[in-house]
């Protein structure tokens, strides 16, 4: 019976049997890249989310009557009227795809169990989150800390 627990060991296979690291240097360099591709997830996603804002799909916050009165689909702009698309929508459609795939991919290192992997992941969304993120222009979206979504 095999435990899922977390392990400190330089020995971790990562996504693919031919990345599994032996040495300090392949280890090291291997948390390297887990954290530049944590922090190129946040980057990806703030300039989706410039994209949204600047493409005008962003909408403030509902009123409450719509939220209360009106159907979920109507009050959304979904309610079986044509959805305009532009090449601002269908450009942030394909960052969301990239992203989302990359978001799954970081999913998956995390579940190598190591412990120095899941640092550095989660060390690259912190650095990502801080340099790309936390401008005030996103506080009116809807923030989801799971790198998958």
């Amino acid at each position: 019976m095999m435990h899922m627990t977390f392990y400190w060991s330089r020995e971790v296979t990562i996504l693919f049997n031919s990345w599994h690291t032996k040495t300090w240097l392949s280890y090291s360099l291997s948390l390297l890249a887990c954290l530049l591709a944590s922090i190129f997830y946040q980057y990806l996603e703030n300039r989706r989310m410039r994209l949204k804002l600047i493409s005008g799909s962003v909408k403030g916050k509902p009123s409450p009557s719509a939220t209360t009165e009106e159907p979920l689909l109507h009050a959304m702009g979904g309610g079986g009227g044509k959805v305009r698309w532009s090449a601002a929508r269908a450009g942030e459609a394909v960052l969301f795809g990239i992203n989302s795939g990359i978001g799954y991919l970081l999913m998956l290192v995390v579940m190598s169990f190591n412990g120095g992997v899941f640092l550095a992941v989660v060390l690259g969304l912190t650095i990502g989150y801080v340099f790309f993120r936390s401008e005030d222009e996103n506080s009116t979206l809807l923030e989801n800390p799971c790198a998958c979504a």
